[in-house]
């Protein structure tokens, strides 16, 4: 005797946002703190970086996740970037920390074996 299968669907709370149109603008909204949080960074890090990189590198790192639809990962996402921009602008980072964003676009990886040991890359 066999039981009938039941089909259990869930229902999950979101953890901000309650559609997409409420995702996106919290998205746009911490795009315009970072920017507007520029020159602070500037200012407060004195990486040797100008405004337009840092708008490119924001501009990237969020461009990354563009094609992401789920409400929870969208807010998952905008908490996360809420919290480094806090890091940031509290000075809670270091200035070595902050470049580290910029390590793949500064310094290419050495491909021939003195390169890869005058960097410490193994070869």
């Amino acid at each position: 005797m066999a039981t009938p299968v039941q089909t259990v669907t869930r229902q999950v709370r979101p953890l901000l946002s309650l559609n997409q149109s409420e995702a996106r603008r919290r998205v746009f909204n911490l795009y315009r703190a970072w920017v507007r949080q520029i020159p602070f960074i500037l200012q407060d890090y004195e990486i040797p970086k100008s405004d337009k990189d840092l708008k490119e590198k924001i501009r990237g790192e969020f461009m990354k996740h563009a094609n992401i639809k789920d409400i929870r990962v969208i807010d998952m996402l905008v908490i996360k970037g809420q919290m480094e921009l806090k890091e940031v602008a509290e000075r809670w980072k270091n200035k070595g920390t902050l470049m580290f964003y910029f390590k793949d676009t500064v310094e290419p990886k050495p491909t021939d074996f003195l390169s890869k040991f005058m960097s410490g890359h193994d070869p």
